[in-house]
């Protein structure tokens, strides 16, 4: 039987949870994290005063801008998304340079990979081409907070016997 495994991964954290030959919900095989990411993630967003930025903005007259296009924090704002797309983008490196190395370790054979579809693509994009071979599902979803045997039923939910 192959060993399969699941990712399951945010743009701070990815759990490597494995499938048991013998069925029950996934098992945990590691952890990987980024602890910058969600810490620096509300730093950037926000302005000097602790607003968020790209929301609405105060017009000199008192009313509210409903776009961000009357902000000045815009530059702002655009370098800090930025930062964090870089960010993610190294943390999928990071997560893609492990399974390599798992993978090369003959670890598992099949793998699904489940994430929030910019991050799945950062990840998809990182995969080195023998890792890539062996994904057999994937899921562009953010799971990341589930339980193993929420996260089991989606991936392998129970087959019908056909009654």
């Amino acid at each position: 039987m192959k060993t399969t495994w699941a990712v399951v991964a945010d743009e701070a954290i990815a759990r490597i949870l494995q499938k048991p030959d013998e069925g029950g919900d996934l098992v945990p095989v590691e952890e990987l994290t980024d602890p910058d990411a969600h810490a620096r993630e509300g730093d950037l967003r926000r302005d000097a005063q602790g607003r968020r930025s790209g929301g609405s903005t105060q017009r000199s007259d008192g009313s509210r801008a409903p776009h961000a296009l009357m902000s000045g924090a815009n530059a702002t704002a655009s370098a800090g998304e930025s930062e964090l797309h870089l960010e993610a983008q190294g943390f999928a490196r990071q997560v893609a340079q492990r399974l390599k190395q798992l993978h090369q370790a003959r670890r598992f054979e099949a793998l699904h990979l489940v994430a929030a579809p910019r991050f799945l693509g950062y990840l998809r994009k990182e995969l080195d081409a023998e890792v890539e071979r062996t994904v057999v599902g994937s899921l562009d979803k953010d799971l990341i907070h589930m339980s193993n045997a929420e996260i089991t039923q989606r991936l392998f939910p129970p087959r019908d016997s056909g009654a």
